[in-house]
């Protein structure tokens, strides 16, 4: 061998041992420093969401296809809680917001929206629809879709927008109940009370229909109503509302100057008497126009107070909460934050903090 192949081949061995030297001490080095297995165990900074699910509202396999949208949108696997009969989604919603989640979906009908809503208020943690209901007006008002995967990619990746909510206070309680739609007296709760769950199971909507049917030949009131600071007003009615938003099913608008973010409650009387009546209200309701009608009549206000002569049945957001007297509403502005179809004309983009 030659002075200079010589010369090459310790070159090479000498290369290898300082290559074996480094790797050693990398080994030895990467073992010994507890920083470098912590990557795995490193927070998922990817974003959080909570899915508050009604589970006599949903189909098989809602949750698996909610978690893949998740994942597949660069969110974590959601956190999933389930609604109970002593806990319809308050309670729920409240432990999401204590978890640090960045929205919480509700996912089932009108009396779920209406839990989460009343733990999320004031919070500033968005709200997501996921309809499973059968009236699902909120989602309707707003122009979320109806279809689940639809409305879950418009809750991870929608706009946010500010609405009002409304407080109630019934026979003088403590607490209050917070609704987003509408709350009322009369007429309207005996149907939602009277509608069973096994009808609307099958039929849908219609089931309200055979209830409103049955309910229709009920006889007038008498109430007094007071709007803010005004005088009480004394009517017969079949019902009192007090909206928040107008939408009813099947696209009927029932006050259609509602609002669900200007700060303010449509209320509206309805005093049909007989088939006759409830015909010309039933026509006036479809024209959309707030005039039409002697048995018909609209206000607005921040603040109401319905007070029957004797117990009506009331219901807040489709919920029967039984018989009541005095029914105390006020209004919450822009109290709750509620995703909506991104570039929607519902959409309105907060601020950055």
């Amino acid at each position: 061998m030659s002075a200079s192949g010589a010369t090459w081949v310790v070159v090479v061995l000498l290369a290898v041992l300082l290559f074996g030297v480094v790797l050693t001490l990398a080994m030895r080095n990467t073992r010994s420093r507890p920083g470098t297995e912590l990557h795995a165990e490193d927070p998922d900074d990817r974003p959080l969401a909570a899915v508050v699910a009604n589970p006599t509202k949903i189909d098989p396999g809602t949750h698996d296809s909610i978690a893949a949208l998740c994942v597949e949108l660069g969110w974590a696997e959601p956190l999933w809680l389930e609604t109970t009969v002593e806990d319809p989604g308050t309670g729920q919603a409240q432990k999401a917001v204590e978890q640090g989640v960045d929205v919480v979906m509700a996912c089932g009908g009108d009396g779920t929206v209406r839990s989460v809503a009343q733990a999320l208020a004031g919070t500033g943690v968005a709200m997501g629809l996921l309809p499973a209901g059968t009236g699902n007006l909120l989602a309707r008002t707003l122009g979320t879709p109806l279809e689940m995967d639809a409305a879950t990619r418009v809750a991870l990746t929608g706009d946010d927008r500010t609405i009002d909510i409304g407080r109630v206070r019934v026979d003088g309680a403590e607490e209050e109940r917070a609704f987003l739609v509408m709350a009322g007296t009369g007429f309207d709760a005996e149907v939602m009370g009277n509608t069973p769950e096994a009808l609307k199971a099958r039929v849908g909507p219609l089931a309200y229909v055979v209830s409103g049917l049955r309910a229709i030949r009920g006889r007038r009131t008498r109430v007094t109503i007071r709007l803010d600071d005004g005088p009480e007003m004394r009517r017969r009615t079949r019902t009192v509302l007090v909206g928040n938003s107008g939408t009813l099913l099947g696209g009927l608008v029932l006050m259609p100057e509602a609002e669900v973010d200007d700060g303010l409650f449509d209320i509206v009387n309805l005093a049909p008497k007989g088939i006759p009546g409830w015909v010309a209200v039933a026509a006036r309701v479809i024209s959309r126009r707030r005039r039409g009608h002697p048995r018909v009549e609209h206000w607005t206000a921040e603040r109401v107070v319905i007070t029957a002569e004797d117990p009506q049945a009331s219901q807040i957001d489709g919920d029967p909460i039984g018989d009541v007297t005095e029914m105390a509403v006020r209004v919450d502005p822009g109290a709750l934050v509620v995703r909506v179809p991104e570039g929607s004309p519902a959409a309105e983009i907060l601020p950055e903090s």
